[in-house]
């Protein structure tokens, strides 16, 4: 008895809600739809830019020659792609580790030591990376 009394309470208000639930639903999806598209827009433009660029050649020596710029023992008026690390740019063997690092943070991925010793000149970096990553022409 007393669960009947509460069921024909309750039902009332339930319906009652479910309109105004209606309306409000029904409301904000008239507001939000502008919000809703320029989110969707937004997220697109996000997950576009979340992606590496692809790598090509140009861009692959380019990048290996502006970590190498940087690096304050280097003078960029001596760099090219041929220049031997310790004869040419008078790096030592720290330097060189340093070097490596440098571009195994700026590529992503680590480089072996054993590899990494026979890397004599900026040139040899970019053959070691253009076979290692998807390097398009």
């Amino acid at each position: 008895m007393f669960r009947t009394a509460l069921l024909s309470v309750l039902r009332p208000s339930s319906s009652l809600r479910t309109v105004t639930n209606r309306l409000i639903c029904s409301s904000l999806a008239k507001t939000t739809s502008a919000s809703s598209r320029a989110t969707n827009v937004i997220l697109m433009q996000y997950r576009m830019f979340s992606e590496k660029p692809p790598l090509t050649l140009k861009t692959l020596e380019e990048r290996i020659v502006l970590i190498l710029s940087l690096y304050d023992k280097i003078d960029p008026k001596k760099l090219t792609m041929d220049s031997r690390f310790t004869e040419d740019l008078g790096l030592d063997s720290l330097d060189h580790v340093e070097v490596i690092m440098a571009l195994e943070d700026e590529f992503g991925f680590e480089i072996p030591d054993g590899d990494a010793d026979e890397m004599k000149t900026p040139r040899d970096i970019f053959k070691y990376i253009r076979d290692k990553e998807d390097v398009y022409e």
